[in-house]
């Protein structure tokens, strides 16, 4: 792993728990959402977290600064051994920060539906 992004550290069993779920509570109202920007928004950020709780669990936690949701991207599918994390998953950041950064942004129900099956996929095989 990457020093200028991730330091060692050791979690507890309780505060891996919370990672956990705080990527199931993030899923969960991605779920309920009809708007399909909030939709895709709180799927995102569940791909995110589910990469956050599974470096946890390698005994590593992220540094934030430019370029750390790529770096747990790539981190997550190389520990899910998953080409498709990266494609969809850097896919779906570059559409974040469009929608974000950008007036043109606009996030379809289709795309926010397809992405949410993704990370819905991966969120229960952990």
């Amino acid at each position: 792993m990457d020093k200028n992004f991730f330091s060692k550290q050791s979690f507890t069993a309780d505060g891996l728990r919370q990672l956990y779920r705080s990527a199931g509570k993030y899923l969960a109202i991605s779920r309920k959402n009809p708007e399909p920007e909030v939709k895709f928004h709180f799927t995102y950020m569940t791909l995110i977290k589910i990469g956050i709780y599974l470096i946890a669990k390698e005994g590593y936690r992220i540094r934030s600064r430019p370029g750390h949701h790529q770096m747990i991207i790539e981190e997550l599918s190389e520990i899910l051994k998953n080409e498709d994390v990266i494609l969809i998953g850097d896919k779906m950041r570059r559409s974040r920060n469009m929608d974000f950064y950008s007036a043109d942004g606009m996030i379809t129900e289709t795309e926010a539906s397809k992405d949410l099956e993704f990370v819905e996929k991966i969120y229960k095989s952990l």
